[in-house]
């Protein structure tokens, strides 16, 4: 709960930045491991919040917590080692259209025909206005400067709270909704932000929040009928085609206002395949469990006997 504290008072003190998505070429056949992660240092005399280094990365402020605990989200110190979580785990579902994992807070597009997989950042619903988590459906259309009608409840719940929400918020740069929004379903959007955080923070009204650029670039390029998956799974695993094992974790979202207000972290859901996964005879079993225990939202190489990558 003190991490989440902080992280909603950062609202002042971050920035905005010109990010791209990060793109990855599709692994071999049987694999679903891609990329690598990298390590950079804060400079000297820094005065930009861990937000900063997120965005310029393509990374959500979740990843960036997740992979360097106790950093400080307002203001790392100079000289601070900041791992960057760019080497994931491909979600084990279709490789087609758009699959967002709500748990690790970002979203996959598959361009058709490309061979690639373009991996951004999103923002999802806040605790009792949730992100739909499990479900498959398709780009309905896509709107050039949307408008945003707040429901009755999310004003009464602002207004609980003394802020005073209008009924109707016209397109444009102040719109809540960003300048554009793919929509999808009948009552969910894809879209940006007139805010300069959340990316990787459970702040929206349900929908999915981008950075700007990056629903740009979706908005650009992914066109109206494609599949939409959205998926909750904290943890991924893959044994990869040299039979090395690995375990992505990431923190599973809370289930209740209960898990999302304590302090203690919320249970992973072990299903009986993972508990499987990480107890082979060809197994850590020590760095598995370490693997669940830490949740580092990064993959772990879990075999027994440890290859060179």
């Amino acid at each position: 709960m003190c991490r989440k504290k902080a992280l909603g008072c950062l609202a002042a003190l971050l920035i905005s930045q010109s990010v791209q998505a990060v793109s990855y070429p599709l692994p071999p056949a049987g694999s679903r491991l891609v990329g690598s992660s990298q390590v950079i240092t804060v400079p000297d005399h820094n005065t930009l919040p861990l937000e900063a280094f997120a965005a310029q990365y393509g990374q959500g402020l979740s990843n960036m917590l997740e992979a360097n605990p106790g950093v400080d989200p307002f203001l790392p110190k100079s000289g601070t080692r900041l791992v960057i979580p760019q080497q994931l785990i491909l979600p084990d579902t279709v490789r087609e259209g758009i699959v967002v994992n709500v748990a690790e807070m970002r979203l996959y597009y598959y361009p058709p025909g490309s061979n690639t997989v373009e991996v951004l950042p999103i923002g999802i619903g806040q605790a009792g206005r949730e992100t739909p988590r499990n479900w498959v459906t398709a780009v309905e259309r896509k709107q050039v400067g949307p408008t945003w009608s707040p429901t009755p409840n999310t004003r009464r719940a602002y207004a609980a709270e003394g802020k005073t929400l209008p009924a109707f918020v016209p397109a444009g740069p102040d719109n809540p909704m960003g300048l554009y929004a793919i929509y999808i379903g009948r009552l969910y959007a894809i879209h940006g932000t007139n805010a300069n955080f959340g990316i990787g923070l459970r702040v929206s009204q349900g929908c999915i929040r981008l950075r700007n650029d990056d629903i740009k670039y979706l908005f650009d390029t992914v066109p109206v009928g494609t599949r939409v998956q959205l998926i909750d799974r904290p943890v991924k695993y893959s044994e990869e085609p040299d039979g090395s094992r690995w375990v992505e974790v990431h923190e599973p979202l809370s289930r209740n206002r209960s898990e999302y207000e304590s302090d203690r972290k919320v249970p992973l859901p072990v299903t009986p395949a993972l508990r499987t996964f990480i107890s082979g005879n060809d197994v850590d079993v020590s760095r598995g469990n370490q693997a669940l225990e830490r949740r580092s939202g990064m993959p772990v190489n879990i075999s027994l006997v440890q290859k060179h990558y």
